[in-house]
């Protein structure tokens, strides 16, 4: 590369590379070839003394630092950076004046030292009350140091404390362009934007701080202050009011049907929907409990479950959650040993059967919610950002209940360990995506086991595959899948909404069972979604010699018994099969053959080669892919 521009660049660079501490090289370009001279005796010479000075200066040690340093302007009068250091000095020692004469020669042996641009920058703008000089050494300092944003933002923070607000921001916004994870900037931005009185753009950059710091440090518990008292001044304002009634109306009109709001102290949530269809009422009913903080949030989180359920309606695929005595009386069989406890402690059966109820409808809430409620409130943040406020409050306060009610000693001591651990997992689901949202993270406050985080953060990346593309009603499919995973799914049944609706009508239910008493023909979408998703993976595993095996095992096993004893299983497993079969599922058990435990894989096997044997002219209709695979068992069995 020719020509004075070219070399000038050359030499910059290298002399950025070849620089060490405050020693800079000689860089000369003739003729097409670079000279670089490192005054290597020097730097070792000076550079045990340059960082003892260092050290003396960052303890405050200024008079035990000035003689060792002025031995070193005296080896090296041209090196920049010990002026610098002396300017700095005498600055913090009061004497501005000389400390300018300091900078002065800094800046004549190197006049790209940001620092010293920086430091002249704040000597005039606070001591010598110039703004104008400031700005000149503070622009300076931006061309010396385009990169350095840490440098960038303490100016602004200099001209912030001297109150000069507009060219302050300058600077803050430079810095977050060149580095937007810095939770200091974001800090200084929701300061200004408050004294501005833009709370929402204060709130914004002090949720930003929040996102960007790392540890719990006083920065954090800063921004942590300001954005709640943000928050509250927001919601104290009601602008958020109209947004809520609006939607209202919205879903009013979309749904067909009035919603009552009724304040509820009763109420053993924050806030409780109660579909109209299910009360055998005119209206919708939202029950919510005032003692809440921004109880408005709890409120609009109801109404998008509503408005999730509308657009589930429209193509015929919501889900209901069906849980009754018989799944109670089962799981309450399972805290034999918890209510022995409670008995030798002389708890009244009344109580030990109350606190067994609320164990169970505590964790099917929990079972329900957790899934659905992270899509609600992915929606609320992006949405409705101007309920973020609302947002923040209530979902703090939900968070630190939830991780009180797993780590209070009391409830460790008294609850059933395995349901308390599951009952964690949710929480830290939860509190997983409330760190992603706001920054706030309570995740190690659980003290939780390394396999309830590993599962946690499963169920969390599980979520967030859903949550690119979620067709209407997916999210009931994350509620069967975690249930089943932490073997809670014996508590409840999902079932299609039109399912139910039409079994409710007794005409309609036996009229549609004669039809299809298997239920083959029965619409059930997360039973079809997961159909679709299995044979696609089949696709791309071609031939399942795992199914061949397992189809072999099948056919030795049906071989010589009666085609009715085939078909009764054959029917036990498409029943059982109405919920959907899952590959990586591994006990799943039949009546009829209770010899044996069967994988995902296994007991498809066994779904596909019954019917051929039984039931053929049904094959089709239970679409398993698998005939290639029947045809190989068969081979192999021969």
């Amino acid at each position: 590369m020719r020509g004075g521009g070219g070399n000038d660049l050359i030499i910059s660079v290298l002399e950025s590379y070849y620089t060490y501490g405050p020693f800079k090289p000689k860089v000369s370009i003739s003729n097409d070839w670079v000279t670089i001279e490192i005054n290597t005796p020097a730097i070792l010479s000076q550079e045990a003394d340059y960082r003892k000075t260092v050290a003396l200066c960052e303890k405050g040690k200024y008079a035990d630092a000035k003689p060792i340093l002025n031995g070193l302007i005296k080896q090296n009068p041209t090196n920049s950076e010990y002026h610098r250091i002396m300017g700095q000095i005498l600055s913090d020692e009061g004497d501005q004046d000389e400390a300018i004469n300091c900078l002065i020669d800094a800046l004549r042996w190197d006049p790209k030292n940001g620092y010293a641009l920086v430091m002249m920058g704040n000597i005039f703008a606070k001591f010598k009350n110039n703004i104008t000089v400031a700005l000149k050494y503070y622009d300076q300092a931006l061309v010396a140091n385009p990169n350095d944003n840490i440098a960038i933002n303490n100016i602004g923070a200099n001209l912030l404390q001297q109150e000069k607000i507009e060219e302050a921001k300058k600077y803050f916004w430079e810095a977050i362009k060149i580095n937007n994870k810095y939770p200091n900037t974001h800090f200084a931005l929701a300061m200004i934007a408050e004294m501005e009185n833009d709370l929402q753009s204060a709130l914004y950059s002090s949720i930003q701080a929040l996102k960007c710091s790392n540890t719990k440090d006083i920065l954090f518990q800063n921004s942590l202050k300001q954005a709640s008292e943000i928050a509250r001044r927001i919601i104290e304002e009601n602008k958020g009011r109209k947004v809520f009634l609006d939607y209202l109306n919205k879903l009013q009109i979309d749904g067909g049907k009035k919603i009552d709001i009724i304040e509820d102290s009763t109420i053993p949530t924050a806030a409780k929907f109660e579909f109209a269809e299910n009360y055998k009422r005119q209206n919708h009913t939202i029950r919510y409990n005032a003692k809440y903080p921004a109880y408005q949030h709890l409120i609009m989180h109801e109404l998008v479950h509503l408005d999730f359920v509308i657009e589930a309606r429209k193509q015929d695929v919501n889900q209901l959650f069906i849980s009754n005595n018989d799944h109670k009386t089962n799981f309450i069989k399972g805290l034999e040993t918890t209510i022995k406890k409670f008995s030798k402690l002389g708890i009244s059966d009344r109580a030990i059967a109350d606190y067994c109820t609320g164990i169970f409808e505590g964790m099917n809430r929990q079972i329900f919610n957790t899934p659905i409620d992270l899509f609600i409130e992915d929606f609320l943040y992006n949405e409705f950002p101007e309920l973020r406020a609302y947002q923040l409050i209530s979902l703090y306060n939900l968070n630190k209940e939830g991780l009180t009610a797993v780590t209070d000693k009391k409830a460790v001591e008294l609850s059933p360990p395995d349901i308390l651990s599951k009952s964690k997992i949710y929480n830290i689901v939860n509190a997983l995506q409330f760190k992603e949202l706001f920054g706030i993270n309570f995740i190690k406050d659980f003290n939780a086991m390394p396999f309830e985080l590993k599962q946690a953060q499963t169920f969390y990346d599980e979520y967030l595959q859903y949550k690119e593309d979620r067709e209407p009603g997916e999210e009931y499919e994350l509620v069967v899948h975690w249930a089943e995973d932490l073997k809670l799914n014996k508590l409840f049944e999902m079932e299609s909404e039109n399912a139910y609706r039409k079994r409710d009508n007794f005409e309609t239910f036996i009229e549609n069972f004669e039809k299809d008493p298997l239920g083959i023909d029965e619409k059930d979408p997360i039973k079809e979604r997961e159909m679709q998703k299995f044979q696609k993976s089949q696709e791309q595993i071609s031939t399942n010699m795992a199914v061949v095996m397992f189809m072999v095992d099948a056919l030795q096993y049906f071989d010589g018994m009666p085609l009715e004893e085939i078909k009764r299983i054959a029917i036990e497993i498409a029943m059982q099969g109405t919920q959907g079969y899952r590959p990586d599922k591994k006990d799943y058990k039949l009546n009829l053959i209770p010899e044996k435990v069967f994988s995902g894989y296994h007991i498809l096997a066994y779904y596909y080669v019954s019917f051929v044997l039984a039931i053929p002219e049904m094959l089709a209709d239970i679409q398993l892919p698998y005939n290639h695979e029947y045809e190989i068992a068969l081979t192999l069995k021969k």
